[in-house]
């Protein structure tokens, strides 16, 4: 069996870092992803631990173009005599899509490292059809 997700999309708001008992750093974050046609969104809720949780608290902030691969983890626990039923990412790897430069803002600045193709910091190119080989 499988339980493998990989999701592209931009935080919504600020990490929040916290300390287990055990000492171990935890954050949490959501997540927008686009659906398919662009017009609606899932809001999906982050869970990061130790190393990879302590990068994210100082390095993400809202608005910031992630890509994360992990696992779906449901879960539930009782609040004021009801059950709640919880559905989170579990992190294992969260990549930055965007340098820190970029603050997930588009840069007044023009680019003058017209030599280098990977200067752009993963930014959409326009490639016309007919330039693709298939």
């Amino acid at each position: 069996m499988i339980n493998r997700v990989v999701l592209v999309g931009r935080l919504t708001r600020d990490p929040e870092l916290r300390y287990g008992q055990s000492g171990t750093a935890v954050t949490k974050f959501t997540v927008a992803c686009d659906r398919r046609g662009g017009e609606e969104a899932d809001f999906i809720q982050i869970v990061t631990f130790r190393k990879t949780a302590e990068a994210c608290a100082e390095h993400l902030r809202k608005g910031r173009l992630v890509a994360i691969e992990g696992r779906w983890q449901t879960g539930r626990y009782e609040s004021e005599g009801r059950t709640v039923y919880t559905n989170d990412c579990i992190a294992d790897n969260v990549r930055f899509l965007e340098s820190n430069r970029d603050n997930g803002q588009s840069s007044s600045q023009p680019n003058t490292n017209k030599g280098d193709p990977f200067s752009e910091d993963g930014k959409p190119i326009d490639i016309p059809d007919d330039a693709l080989p298939f």
